[in-house]
């Protein structure tokens, strides 16, 4: 844990206690914890699973709604096909290193981000430099404790040779990482063994389809690819205009090497994905783009990290753009609006930056990428991808299928072009290649002018002539002259013909999710076991809790009264009539995070007047059941703040510090 990591109010942070209000009020726990629970997964209790409701909610207003975007559900069932041409069959791994004497299996950039780390954290502590340690299990302790040894200082050159590794480990490759588990003598820490080279491993679940066997699928990994397939319907829909955006909510599955720190590395969870579709003839630029050119973000740049940087510049998107540190306007539009979107939900805008993607870290395809980050009590983590995919994946699976994943829009004028087509003879090619000649077909298409000048000279010189064709056996076919023509045309264009390029946004939610939950955690400075989750009135996972001050059945009424009117106002609130305080009743509810309270008292059976609470500073105020609802209400849909109610409704005093 990082140590200078506070909380919300600016308390050094206690992962363990944290993670202990979180088990305590039953915001998750492993699954199937009754057969001992399996790493990666969990289960989401009352408060987070209505908070992940809340925060689907406001993204999909924010995006969805406000972007004019158009919502799919597609299956996360996907076929081998779709997985191969994509590349996430071939590509879609990690590193994991093996230790051969245990079995043990590390994943390689943690193995070597947590064994630097380390060794950091010692030479600090030789230094003299004042360091915290990081929250542990009990297990994690003892099996430290053995194996612990005195502080050993680094030369500078090794200090800093370190730091920079750390700064840039995101751009090693397999081989990179190999080499420097052997230059810095990384092993495994539980063990003290040598491990053995990075090897490369898939990370997608394999199952099939039907009965046989014989169809292989996978859990899908993200929700993208049924959208790209989606873009013919998506095209008709849109009565063929572009720009246009789809959105899908939903689950993704990955079997991680080494599962761990909480919900930020899990085998299953909530994506939340847009594809924005665009003409890259037009720069890719964006209708609203001046609507928040002036907005500033925090951009951690690739050139500062290949200097061994890691403090972000702040920059508008409007310098960002013109400069092409953001490569394009859609992408730095989609920037502003993740870092609005963060903002809405309550996360620490101090806690915030946006990374820009090593060379190496960016797929071949993309022309620019950035992450945007939340610092947590494990560092800086990834929480949602934007990347400009330019025409990849629609290419792709074009090629692949034969299936015309593109736009067709008229010209202003026709046009006269000369160029050679490749033709199959579809009476004869037929039989021959059956359900694989679109796809022949589709490979012919792809090729470009000189290959099909080329091609048809060999045609006539040796009668026949191989094509790649990605999907078919052996990945080339042989075609002899009566199977394919090669003719040079003349044509006149009324139609222009083009792939889309796309701009990717793609949300983590779990991640969001916890980081939100450590971002809104703090104690009270009179006593720090008294912890408090600021949860924003609009994400909170109950808004009211509603408090009688003692057992009296002369509430009974009145309290039927507001919980009826709470329904009727579409509030989610929970009675709590215990026999504790009623201090030590707000105190346990301020741990759920519910940001009002109202209280029944005897004078309120007197005037029908009630008190109103605020979590975050205790004060209350007191007026009709009426302005009490209004109040909330229009808190709870982010319309007034609590000091805006403060200023309307007369104070009143209260005797929590007193009761609690």
């Amino acid at each position: 844990m990082s140590s200078d990591y506070k909380t919300l109010k600016g308390q050094d942070f206690d992962r363990g206690t944290f993670e202990s209000l979180l088990r305590r009020k039953v915001f998750l726990w492993q699954s199937f914890e009754p057969y001992g629970a399996v790493k990666g997964l969990f289960d989401y209790g009352p408060p987070l699973e209505t908070l992940e409701a809340e925060v689907i909610n406001i993204w999909r207003d924010h995006f969805i709604r406000t972007e004019k975007m158009m919502a799919l559900k597609c299956s996360m069932l996907t076929p081998y096909e779709v997985l191969k041409t994509s590349g996430h069959v071939d590509k879609f791994a990690d590193y994991m290193c093996k230790d051969p004497k245990t079995g043990e299996i590390l994943r390689s950039d943690h193995l070597i981000k947590d064994v630097l780390e380390t060794r950091l954290k010692s030479d600090k502590e030789a230094r003299g430099e004042k360091i915290e340690d990081a929250e542990e299990d009990q297990k994690k302790k003892k099996k430290h404790a053995k194996a612990a040894k005195a502080a050993v200082k680094l030369d500078d050159s090794v200090r800093q040779d370190y730091e920079h590794t750390l700064a840039t480990l995101d751009d090693c490759t397999g081989d990179d990482m190999g080499a420097l588990i052997k230059k810095h003598d990384i092993r495994n820490p539980s063990s003290g063994n040598e491990v053995e080279p990075p090897v490369s491993v898939n990370l997608m679940f394999q199952t099939q389809i039907g009965a046989t066997g014989k169809e292989p699928a996978f859990l899908r990994p993200e929700t993208a690819q049924g959208q790209f397939l989606s873009f013919q319907k998506l095209l008709e829909y849109s009565d063929g205009q572009l720009p246009f955006a789809s959105a899908s909510i939903g689950y993704s599955f990955r079997n991680e090497l080494s599962p761990r720190s909480g919900l930020l590395r899990v085998r299953e969870f909530l994506m939340a994905e847009v594809e924005h579709f665009v003409d890259p003839a037009s720069g890719k630029q964006h209708p609203k783009f001046h609507t928040v050119r002036d907005v500033t973000l925090p951009l951690l740049s690739r050139t500062t990290q290949n200097e061994g940087g890691s403090t972000p510049q702040a920059l508008t998107i409007g310098e960002a753009v013109d400069s092409k540190l953001v490569d394009n306007e859609t992408l730095g539009y989609f920037l502003v609006r993740i870092q609005a979107f963060m903002a809405k939900i309550g996360i620490d805008m101090r806690k915030l930056r946006f990374r820009q993607h090593m060379q190496n870290e960016m797929a071949h395809y993309a022309a620019d990428c950035w992450d945007c980050e939340l610092l947590s009590s494990y560092g800086w983590i990834e929480c949602v991808g934007c990347a400009d995919r330019s025409a990849y994946d629609l290419s792709v699976h074009m090629k692949a299928t034969g299936v015309p994943l593109q736009v067709r829009e008229p010209l202003k004028e026709p046009r006269r072009v000369e160029e050679w087509t490749a033709q199959l003879d579809k009476k004869k090619s037929g039989p021959k290649f059956k359900k694989d000649a679109g796809k022949v077909q589709a490979a012919l298409d792809g090729l470009s002018q000189d290959v099909r000048e080329k091609l048809s000279v060999s045609l006539r010189d040796e009668g026949k002539v191989s094509v790649d064709v990605a999907g078919v056996e052996g990945g080339k076919v042989e075609l002899e002259k009566e199977l394919v023509s090669f003719q040079r045309e003349s044509r006149t264009e009324t139609m222009r013909e083009y792939i889309p390029n796309v701009i990717e946004p793609s949300f983590g939610i779990g991640r969001i999710l916890y980081s939100l939950m450590e971002h809104v955690y703090w104690t009270r400075e009179d006593d720090i076991a008294r912890s408090v989750m600021s949860f924003h009135p609009t994400v909170a996972p109950i808004k009211v809790l509603v408090v009688p001050l003692q057992k009296d059945t002369r509430f009974a009424t009145l309290l039927q009264t507001l919980s009826d009117r709470l329904d009727e106002d579409q509030i989610s609130f929970r009675v709590d009539q215990s026999g504790v305080s009623i201090g030590k009743r707000y105190s346990r509810n301020d741990e759920l995070g519910i940001p009002f309270g109202i209280t029944v008292d005897y004078q309120s059976l007197e005037d029908n007047s009630f008190t109103l609470r605020d979590r975050d500073s205790t004060k209350q105020v007191r007026a009709s059941l009426d302005e009490i609802l209004e109040a909330v209400v229009r808190m709870c849909k982010g319309k007034t703040r609590w000091d805006e109610v403060r200023r309307v409704l007369p104070a009143f005093e209260s005797k929590e510090e007193q009761e609690g």
